[in-house]
């Protein structure tokens, strides 16, 4: 005798507090969070992930600032005995700040991933892969906040910018726009990596490439097989357009070389993240 039971498809499972009346002979349905709200949910926890991790938090902010501390009062009197040097080296230090803030986000995607928590995204009526969405957003907001006090300590110390109103605003979008490629490239590396130790150590390896740029000394100075990576790795030309926005120095190509690097950085990145996220958790 065949089966006359009414069939329940996946995303058809009866969800907690729903008052929609069932009549006899019918199936509860469940529709799926729409992408927005999943995301927004998701946004928010990783929010409060980040405000309850105190720790975390003040290392992303205390390390950049010990870096620039450093740099201004060890070596900045023998780079530049004019006294000047700590507005060479602060572009530097905020983009050296945004790695700091965004490898964290590998370890927090690589914990997910790990931890079951994906799975229980996977019996919700939301899309899985927006959990990605809500560790770059999240990670945005924190970084945008720890690069703020990473500047008003360095005014504190003497830094003078000389930006105006839109520059300023410049300053703010291309910051935005490298942490949220760098973002994206540290959570396809918590995807890639098998466990939360392992994100790390993959992630600390992309946190030198400010050492080995015009963070810190021109790069003129360096032997000529440094000078030719220096010149042509991405972290250069961001660096020298915030320099000619915060303090005026010469910009040439390097803004559009900078938007450039990280508008490359943001697409492969997401495009790395997707597949992986798919090839880990499938379509969803």
């Amino acid at each position: 005798m065949p089966d006359r039971r009414p069939t329940i498809a996946k995303d058809d499972v009866p969800t907690a507090g729903s008052t929609a009346h069932v009549s006899p002979g019918q199936t509860r349905t469940r529709n799926r969070v729409s992408k927005p709200n999943a995301e927004a949910a998701l946004i928010g926890r990783s929010l409060r992930h980040a405000v309850r991790d105190v720790e975390s938090m003040l290392m992303a902010v205390a390390l950049p600032v010990l870096l620039m501390l450093m740099f201004t009062f060890v070596f900045g009197g023998a780079l530049d005995p004019s006294g000047g040097y700590v507005n060479y080296v602060v572009p530097g230090i905020v983009l050296t700040c945004a790695g700091f803030g965004a490898a964290s986000t590998s370890l927090s995607v690589a914990n997910d991933m790990t931890s079951g928590f994906i799975d229980r995204l996977r019996t919700m009526p939301m899309r899985a892969s927006a959990l990605i969405t809500g560790h770059v957003v999240a990670s945005l907001v924190k970084n945008l906040f720890a690069t703020g006090v990473v500047i008003a300590v360095a005014v504190a110390i003497g830094f003078r910018p000389t930006a105006d109103l839109g520059q300023w605003l410049l300053t703010i979008g291309l910051i935005a726009f490298y942490i949220l490629a760098i973002t994206y490239l540290f959570a396809a590396i918590g995807l890639a990596a098998k466990s939360a130790e392992s994100a790390n150590g993959y992630g600390f390896i992309l946190l030198f490439l400010p050492y080995v740029s015009s963070a810190f000394v021109p790069v003129e100075t360096m032997p000529t097989w440094l000078t030719l990576f220096a010149e042509n790795q991405p972290i250069t030309p961001i660096i020298d357009a915030l320099r000619s926005l915060l303090i005026g120095t010469e910009m040439g190509g390097s803004g559009l070389l900078a938007v450039g690097w990280c508008a490359v950085i943001l697409v492969l990145a997401g495009v790395w993240a997707a597949r992986l996220f798919k090839a880990r958790v499938g379509r969803r």
